[in-house]
């Protein structure tokens, strides 16, 4: 099968592999559709998740931790009438056993692994994956384009969780691009009144169409003197962009007892008045990953319920080729085209995305 092999820094390599045989507990899924983020784009300039060996050689690992597929065989201990079945991947593995994952929260378990990042992924023709992380899309009626959605979305629907938004707050969403897309319409769908700021002027028309109440042009006007000019405070805010001015942009919306989410990763040491978290009372919460076992459900149906709004977000399927040229590298540089861009493994040519309802 062709895979697209991580081999370092600026070298992934779209390859032939044998296709791999599902263990005990797992599946084998003919991948139909995957994505990349961020994230992807972060390791292909330089490894942080990927396991790096004492003298600096990462692993050599198939990337790819969004997709789904059709399961095209079963290991020992998987019900047989999952064969045949579309499934979405969460591609977060956890343990079931250690104290976090006894309390449900499976993202944040002692041995957690991804798939495409520490152990092969999604981004060739097959892969294989523990049953427990593969929800079949089932009445849904959604096709495996759309399914292919269902982890980002469930990253969203995680931090919606953590933010505790219910129906008639205000919800500040601070970077539109990526994870603050499908944020800001798992938020809308909760009931929330979304505020949504960037500085791109696609992106805030994309929130627009996700279901945004207002958007605010970062370079014209700040999230604070926007509220304010609105007389409204947001008692929850989302810092998605991971930049300095983007969390700066947060913590000046932030009213005393606001709900502060860091969904964005701050990788670069920043001065805090600490003073004020306290006196003012924030929560301050961070979110990663999600918990397969109720985000990944919830963000099937989120996608079922609007099949259509997606068709800006991914709106076109690439040959696994294009993967670097098309998908990497853009996807670094900032410049990546779309909101989300899909692969499907077996196309020798882009085609347009299906994201209709069967």
């Amino acid at each position: 099968m062709r895979a697209a092999v991580y081999h370092g820094p600026g070298d992934v390599r779209i390859t032939e592999v044998p296709v791999p045989s599902p263990g005990p507990g797992e599946v084998l899924v003919k991948v139909l559709a995957a994505g990349i983020c961020g994230s992807d784009a972060a390791e292909f300039a330089r490894p942080r998740l990927i396991r790096t060996a004492p003298d600096g050689t990462p692993d050599v690992v198939v990337l790819g931790h969004e997709f789904a597929g059709q399961v095209a065989a079963v290991g020992d201990g998987v019900p047989g009438d999952l064969a045949g079945q579309l499934v979405a991947c969460g591609a977060g593995v956890s343990c079931g056993t250690c104290t976090q994952c006894a309390r449900g929260r499976t993202n944040l378990c002692r041995s957690y692994h991804t798939l495409g990042f520490h152990r092969d992924g999604g981004l060739a023709g097959y892969v294989t994956a523990p049953a427990a992380i593969c929800v079949p899309v089932g009445d849904s009626g959604l096709g495996a384009d759309t399914a292919a959605l269902a982890q980002p979305m469930a990253i969203a629907v995680h931090a919606r969780s953590r933010g505790r938004v219910h129906p008639g707050q205000n919800v500040l969403i601070v970077g539109a691009g990526g994870i603050g897309a499908f944020l800001t319409y798992a938020c809308a769908a909760a009931g929330a009144r979304v505020w949504v700021a960037d500085i791109a002027d696609d992106r805030l028309a994309l929130a627009r169409a996700l279901g945004a109440d207002q958007v605010i042009s970062s370079r014209a006007t700040s999230p604070a003197a926007a509220l304010a000019d609105a007389g409204l405070e947001a008692e929850t805010i989302f810092e998605v962009s991971g930049t300095a001015a983007g969390l700066e942009a947060a913590l000046q919306a932030a009213h005393p007892g606001a709900v502060l989410v860091a969904v964005g990763i701050q990788e670069a040491a920043r001065p805090a008045r600490l003073a004020d978290w306290t006196l003012r009372e924030y929560d301050v919460l961070g979110t990663v990953a999600h918990v397969c076992a109720t985000d990944l459900p919830a963000a099937l149906d989120l996608l079922a319920a609007s099949p259509a709004a997606w068709n800006t977000v991914a709106p076109d399927v690439l040959p696994l080729a294009d993967l670097v040229t098309g998908g990497l590298e853009p996807l670094g540089a900032g410049r990546p085209g779309r909101v989300k861009t899909l692969f499907d493994p077996s196309a020798t040519q882009p085609r347009p995305a299906r994201h209709q309802v069967h």
